[in-house]
Formats: C-alpha cells, structure tokens, sequence
C-alpha cells in the first residue's frame, strides 16, 4: 500500500483526499489508454488485441515506448497475482508474432516508425491497485523488461501512478551471462571525453534506483516510466546531453545550455547540455535532477 498522502488545503484548514481504487478495471485501462504517450511514455497502438484461436487471449493493451520497443500493458483494478504471469504469457506470444506487430506499427504510425521497432528489450508494464513483496522480488529475478506501477484515484480529478519496481531484463536472443541492456558498461579510458561520458551515465544512473539505461545507435537513453534523459556518443570536445526539462523555464548560460526545441537531433528533450570538464558536470547535476523528477 502507498505511504503518500495528500491533502487538500482550503481557507487555511487542510482536508485529507482518500485514495481509491477504480470501481472497475475497465476505468483504469481506458484512462491511460486515452492518455497513454503523457502518463507511460508509449505511444497507444491497440487495445483489447486479439492473440488469435489457438492462443485464446486478448492483450489489454499494446504500444510502442519512445525507444522503439514493443510494450504490453495489463491491467488489474486491485492485487492480482496473475497479472505478471499473464503479461509474460502475451510476451511470449509477441515474440513468437513479429510480423503481426509491425503490420500494426505500420498502420498506426506508418511505415518509418515500424522500421524502428527494437525487439531487444520488448516491455511488460503492469498497472495494479497494488502489488505483493513477492511480486517485487519475482520481476527482480525475472530475465524480461517489466515495470510494476501502482495507481491510485485521489478523488474526482486526480490520477497518482508510483513505480514499485522496474527492471530490464536480458536481451532477447542473448545467450546467458551476457551484458544486460543497460548494465554499467567499463570506462573506456581511450580519452578524456569517453571518460567524461561515463562518468555523466553514473550520475544520471545514481538519481534513483528506478533509473533504466538503454542503448541506441546514437545515443544513450536513461528512463523512469517515461525517458527524461539522452546521452549522445560523445563527440571529440563535449558531451551532449538531451532532456525532457522546459528551456522556456530555464536561465539558459551560452556554451552549456540551449533551447532546441523544434531543433533535429538524437533522442528526445528539448533542453541540451553541453558537458566539457567535470566541473560542468557538477552544474548539469541539478538540471539532471529535474528531468528524473518529471519523467
């Protein structure tokens, strides 16, 4: 059960917002369906999809989060020990069902979104009214990507959504003691700014234990639920960070940070930092922070 409380302040009195689980799990799903790219980070591809006779199920929903990887996303109004299960049962049938996927990518997005699906690190997120320890410790131990997030009504207009646990799993294909997507890959030590890029990913890994890293050809992207953070290959000078912070909220300082916003460039965020010593590591430190706050 979630420890937060809030509390609805009115005329210097304060009154408590009970939290609530939906009235039904159909509340829940068609929510975050309508809303899924804002709340989840995963664009909305189908819901309710078919797995056909012969498997004899229906994926609750199914997206495409903002790094290219498939997404299932199952439901449950309260606690539900099937739920993980079920989800990894769906993967499975994904897995075995590529071409079914990218016939929808391609019909929803177009067809240069569907070139891009990465089946690496396919996702399952499971949102419940809550989840058990062993639940926790299942995903833990798990080898896929799965994101445990549990919500809460707070009255008529509040959603609250908190990730228990979140993990990336081995790569699909991957034989096993190989590196996990996203693992702490060694410093290169071949220069000075592939040192300083490594030492960007351990702080933007250390904001919090929820933090995912995930490779991409040309950048790096770091995720809670949603991504707040993309790191590109750095270049001969400097180390270009992306964030999803608001430059129109930010004292932008000419040589370290800047408003692209409308600008094309690798990953997502539309606040760049421009990192060059440690010493503007240090500074960027705190910009960091309010991207993972956000994401």
């Amino acid at each position: 059960m979630s420890g937060l409380k809030l509390f609805h302040t009115t005329n210097g009195g304060v009154t408590e917002v009970a939290p609530q689980l939906a009235e039904a799990e159909a509340d829940v799903q068609a929510l975050i369906e309508a809303h899924m790219e804002t709340m989840l980070g995963v664009r909305f591809l189908a819901s309710e999809y078919s797995t056909g006779p012969v498997h004899g199920g229906r994926i609750d929903s199914l997206g495409l989060d903002e790094n290219g990887a498939p997404v299932i996303v199952e439901y449950k109004r309260g606690i539900d020990a099937g739920v993980i299960d079920q989800g990894l049962f769906y993967m499975s049938w994904l897995l075995d069902h590529r071409d079914a996927f990218h016939r929808l990518v391609r019909e929803r997005l177009g067809s240069a979104v569907g070139a891009q699906v990465v089946w690496s690190a396919p996702r399952l997120i499971c949102v419940a009214g809550d989840f058990t320890r062993y639940d926790v410790h299942a995903v833990r131990e798990h080898r896929r990507s799965i994101d445990l997030v549990r919500y809460r009504f707070y009255g008529a207009e509040h959603l609250g959504l908190e990730t228990v646990a979140s993990v990336t799993g081995q790569p699909v294909g991957s034989p096993a003691g190989s590196r996990v997507a996203g693992a702490p890959r060694a410093r290169a030590g071949t220069g000075a700014m592939e040192e300083l890029a490594a030492a960007v990913d351990e702080v933007l890994r250390g904001l919090g234990d929820d933090v995912i890293a995930v490779q991409r050809r040309q950048h790096r992207a770091f995720r809670r639920l949603r991504n707040f953070a993309c790191v590109c290959t750095p270049r001969q000078s400097k180390v270009l960070v992306y964030l999803k912070v608001d430059p129109k909220q930010m004292d932008l300082v000419p040589g370290f940070t800047r408003d692209v916003t409308g600008l094309g460039h690798h990953g997502a965020g539309d606040l760049e930092v421009q990192v060059r010593t440690d010493r503007d590591l240090e500074r960027a430190e705190e910009l960091f922070r309010l991207g993972y706050a956000v994401a």
